[in-house]
């Protein structure tokens, strides 16, 4: 019994050497907690260069909830600029919106309200019950405006999202990452329009009615964080607390995505503290404007010899507070062969800058104006001028 004692005695004090104690496990599991909060996605984005300032699990495929709205948002802005819809067209509400859960603003079937208050309903009340019926309206029902939002989100690039509705009401096989939210409202931020809604921290509907509503905005940042001014919350059961949120301060604008958060409190805390960091330690030095022209090319036999190329979107430095910007080298780089008819907005170049020979910026160049193919007279009158010159 002895040397079993011995025995036993000898192997818990090795144990006890080489096995943390539930103590140390606990204080390194709190480390670990206060360095990556309890969040289960996050990332934060610079919006005119798209540069990552920070990630975190953030290709994890979660439920949105309704951070979805930013499709549909993106969508609605993009109808508008497309002149398919305006601010005063009157919206039908059929009576499957009207029967939208979660979030509302009690629509009710066979009530109108402009695209102007539809838009008010959903970037501040975050409503359902709105959010499809603009879905109705734009493409004729909830089906086929769903798939209009994963053809968009696969033109973006975002290869881990897909949508099942336009509200991120809860349902299987509905979801999307902290990085392609990202990507989403970095492009719904392409339409500054946007913001002058969710910026909005109350609004009214119906406003001059018995039935007048008071908007209140879910996203409480805009109202406490300096420069905040938009974009989407979320919550559900399985979701928890997301955010996808942005604020601009001295010219530079970040986006920043929280998914899972336990709280809103902790949703809040986190993604201002990555905010902060993010202001702390980078600025922007602005380059060129968007639409500026760059260079003139020529197009094989287009109606003009030249044509106008401009940037596509501002043409931004991210610098890290502090660094220099000597000797950087800027070039412009066209596509060799330009062929005719090309439309305006299409990519045909880049606005390169380089630093010690390393690419640290590139902007699209696009073409100003629609290109048409030119007559054969036309064509014959540049011959002519051609072999004159010469």
């Amino acid at each position: 019994m002895k040397a079993f004692s011995m025995w036993m005695a000898c192997a818990i004090l090795l144990f006890a050497t080489f096995v943390p104690s539930a103590s140390a496990f606990a204080e390194a599991r709190g480390n670990a907690d206060k360095e990556t909060g309890k969040l289960k996605s996050a990332i934060v984005i610079e919006q005119d260069t798209g540069k990552i300032l920070f990630k975190q699990n953030e290709n994890k495929e979660l439920p949105p909830a309704s951070m979805t709205k930013v499709m549909t948002l993106l969508l609605i802005f993009k109808a508008l600029q497309n002149h398919q819809i305006s601010l005063k067209d009157k919206v039908n509400v059929s009576e499957y919106a009207a029967s939208m859960g979660g979030s509302q603003v009690f629509l009710e079937p066979g009530e109108s309200m402009t695209v102007d208050e539809m838009l008010k309903a959903i970037c501040i009340a975050s409503a359902n019950d709105a959010s499809v019926a603009m879905a109705e309206h734009i493409s004729g029902s909830e089906k086929a405006f769903v798939a209009q939002m994963n053809k968009e989100a696969s033109k973006l690039g975002m290869t881990h999202t897909h949508f099942v509705n336009p509200t991120g009401l809860p349902t299987k096989n509905h979801y999307t990452t902290a990085h392609d939210m990202a990507v989403m409202a970095r492009a719904l931020l392409k339409y500054p329009q946007v913001l002058h809604y969710t910026s909005k921290y109350e609004d009214y509907l119906r406003e001059n009615t018995d039935k007048k509503f008071w908007l209140v905005n879910t996203n409480k940042l805009i109202k406490t964080y300096p420069g905040a001014d938009g974009l989407k919350t979320g919550f559900t059961n399985q979701a928890k607390y997301c955010l996808t949120a942005t604020a601009q301060r001295s010219g530079m604008r970040v986006v920043a995505v929280v998914m899972g958060a336990a709280s809103p409190k902790e949703r809040n805390k986190e993604i201002a503290g990555l905010m902060d960091n993010a202001f702390a330690a980078y600025v922007t030095k602005p380059l060129l404007n968007k639409n500026k022209t760059v260079a003139m090319a020529k197009v094989n036999k287009g109606d003009h010899a030249q044509v106008p190329i401009v940037t596509q979107q501002p043409a931004v430095l991210l610098l890290k507070k502090g660094e220099s910007t000597k000797g950087l080298k800027k070039s412009v780089k066209i596509d060799k062969s330009l062929q005719a008819p090309i439309k305006s907005g299409t990519v045909v170049g880049r606005f390169i800058v380089k630093k010690k020979g390393k690419v640290i910026s590139q902007t699209p160049l696009v073409i100003k104006d629609n290109v048409k193919r030119a007559s054969w007279w036309q064509l014959f009158k540049r011959s002519a001028g051609t072999i004159l010159t010469h």
